[in-house]
């Protein structure tokens, strides 16, 4: 739907290639986190973004990827938009948050750790 809202406008750059829009019912958690690794790796940032309940599942993904030293916090926005219910048929307002992530320092030499890493744990059971 957002692909057609854009291409109805004629703006393609408000659907970016780089935004992960995180539910948390649809995917397990270390879904968002390595598909937010790959995001990273390819585009050197990400946009996570999430409405109402799964606000708590964004934050989480962001949080892993800053603990373990993959990425740093570029911006943080919060705010809140109408969206009409279905069930009831009437506008409610729903929490919403986009953050956006930066490739770190260490994101390249940790990913090669990561990739090495249990190659080196098989050939040592060997």
């Amino acid at each position: 739907m957002a692909v057609e809202m854009a291409a109805a406008t004629g703006n393609l750059e408000t659907q970016k290639k780089n935004r992960i829009q995180v539910s948390n019912t649809k995917k397990p958690l270390f879904f968002y986190v390595n598909l937010a690794k790959r995001y990273i790796q390819q585009n050197n940032e990400v946009e996570l973004c999430a409405l109402g309940m799964a606000i708590t599942t964004v934050v989480t993904i962001a949080e892993i990827l800053k603990n373990n030293g993959l990425a740093t916090e570029k911006k943080l926005l919060t705010s809140t938009v109408n969206i009409k219910d279905e069930n009831k048929g009437r506008v409610v307002q729903k929490a919403k948050i986009e953050i956006v992530l930066s490739k770190s320092d260490k994101f390249d030499s940790l990913m090669t750790v990561a990739t090495t890493a249990p190659e080196a744990a098989s050939k040592d059971k060997e």
